[in-house]
């Protein structure tokens, strides 16, 4: 941080994390490398956690429930005056996409490390956000601009953009309140079951229509803005590998699209962005069709889960971006200025169970050892020994690693899902081994039904099962010889690696 501060600039030498595990380790270790000091909040679940060992200070919020401690804005605030802490970071989940908290933070005076309380505004919900998006021409999926209530005009509508259609709920995500009708029968009676999930979910039972993409891709564009009016995109990362409409495997590059596709998004992203004057990081989805058209789907005002992706392709701190552009700092770089280099793939390290609709399967981690090596990182919140909290996100990690090409960052997590040992609790490793090995996934030639269209329970056993027999045989093989020629050695008993990665799953 320079010791010169314009007018606009602000100077932050605190910042409090309003979150929790690997994304509140992952942001304190680059205001470190900054000079910056940290402040951590946890629950009463989170008393020994990772990140409030790391954190220069940490203070108590509440009890484990998020709605009782990483939800309410006002011990975040009183945690952050309480320390003299100039800024507050986020993260992502929770208070990140808030609004209201996002105004409440600049109410009390002090600096929110993201977009403005308008821009979160506009974005957070998505017919207003198609409306700013469409300000610039941005394409978009045939469907209604306006929020529907009367299931009789739904349908008529729905029967002009033509079946299949999705209903979706304007103020959601995640999947809540989505209903894909494939015919005009069943359009009543989806409706209502997508404005009831919509109402339990956020409180806001507003829905519209759009055109049902039967092979979508799901690509979005990195963007960062400055106060400065300065806006620019890292390039794209394909999330298409997804169960219950969230992600669990990304990369960066995208290996479909061209560099006129990709030009032209990263075009249309930065209109997005320059609709609500953003400030900070952020990121524009698309949806890409069977014919590489491409259309606007929403704007998420804030880091991503899978942003190390982008930062190995590109060389740039997403999180030191963040804070230098909350300071009231410039972007230093120019949109000619980035380039892509290599590629890199993320797996998102769940306690969930693949052979069981990938439900929580929450434990106490009794094995837990990381990959290393060249082109792997893992950014995690946890260690052996530790419980997995049923009150939260059941992630315990991203994988991500890092090759000159696409084969070789494949190859990478191939093998640092073999070297990750976790034990205790099934997790998503063997799922994303499947994935990496699956030729759909290899050629590229792949939509977001990757796992409806291609991965079942069986499949992951034989896997498993095939591994295990081949591991065997090498042992005792080894065995075997080792015997021919000592006799006379000890015989040492080591855990065979056939054994542990069966315990994986």
């Amino acid at each position: 941080m320079s010791n010169q501060l314009t007018a606009s600039q602000k100077t932050i030498t605190k910042i409090l994390i309003a979150n929790r595990g690997e994304i509140a380790l992952r942001i304190m270790r680059s205001a470190k490398e900054m000079g910056i000091k940290t402040v951590a909040v946890f629950s009463e679940a989170d008393r020994n956690a990772l990140h409030v060992r790391y954190a220069d200070e940490a203070i108590l919020i509440g009890p484990a429930p998020s709605n009782q401690s990483y939800l309410v804005g006002e011990n975040i605030i009183a945690a952050c005056k309480k320390t003299n802490a100039e800024a507050i970071h986020p993260g992502y989940g929770f208070l990140s996409e808030n609004a209201a908290f996002a105004q409440m933070v600049a109410d009390a005076g002090l600096i929110l490390i993201g977009p403005s309380a308008a821009a979160m505004e506009t974005m957070g919900n998505k017919l207003s956000a198609k409306a700013a998006a469409l300000k610039y021409q941005i394409p978009m999926v045939p469907g209604t601009e306006e929020a529907i209530s009367n299931v009789g005009e739904a349908k008529k509508r729905a029967v002009e953009v033509g079946f299949p259609i999705l209903i979706k709920a304007a103020a959601g995500g995640g999947g809540k309140g989505m209903r894909v009708v494939e015919r005009v029968e069943d359009f009543e009676e989806q409706m209502d079951l997508a404005v009831s999930e919509a109402t339990s979910a956020f409180g806001d039972g507003a829905v519209f229509i759009e055109r049902y993409v039967t092979s979508p891709r799901h690509i979005e564009i990195q963007v960062l803005g400055d106060s400065h009016g300065n806006i620019v995109h890292l390039f794209e990362r394909e999330c298409s590998v997804q169960r219950r409409h969230q992600k669990v495997v990304e990369e960066a590059p995208s290996s479909i699209l061209t560099p006129e596709i990709r030009a032209k998004m990263g075009r249309c992203a930065v209109d997005v962005a320059r609709s609500v004057n953003y400030t900070g990081a952020g990121t524009v989805e698309f949806i890409l069709d069977e014919n590489l058209d491409f259309f606007f789907l929403e704007m998420n005002t804030r880091l991503q889960v899978e942003h190390p992706v982008t930062e190995l392709i590109t060389g740039i701190d997403l999180v030191k971006e963040q804070i230098k552009i909350a300071a009231g700092e410039a972007i230093g770089f120019k949109q000619d200025d980035l380039k892509i280099g290599g590629h890199a793939v993320e797996l998102r390290v769940y306690a969930e169970d693949p052979a069981n609709n990938f439900l929580p399967d929450i434990g106490t981690l009794q094995t837990y050892k990381t990959p290393k090596g060249n082109g792997v990182r893992v950014d995690d919140g946890f260690e052996q020994g530790m419980e997995i909290p049923i009150y939260y996100d059941p992630m315990i990690a991203k994988l991500i690693t890092y090759g000159k090409d696409r084969e070789e960052a494949i190859a990478r997590m191939i093998r640092a899902i073999d070297e990750y040992e976790i034990t205790g609790i099934q997790t998503t490793l063997g799922f994303g081994k499947f994935v990496m090995q699956h030729e759909a996934f290899k050629s590229g030639q792949f939509d977001t039904h990757f796992v409806s269209k291609y991965f079942t329970p069986d499949r992951l056993m034989a896997q498993n099962e095939d591994e295990a027999i081949i591991a065997a045989l090498v042992a005792k093989a080894f065995f075997q010889t080792k015997k021919r020629v000592d006799v006379t050695a000890p015989i040492v008993d080591e855990p065979s690696s056939w054994r542990k990665n069966r315990l994986k799953f």
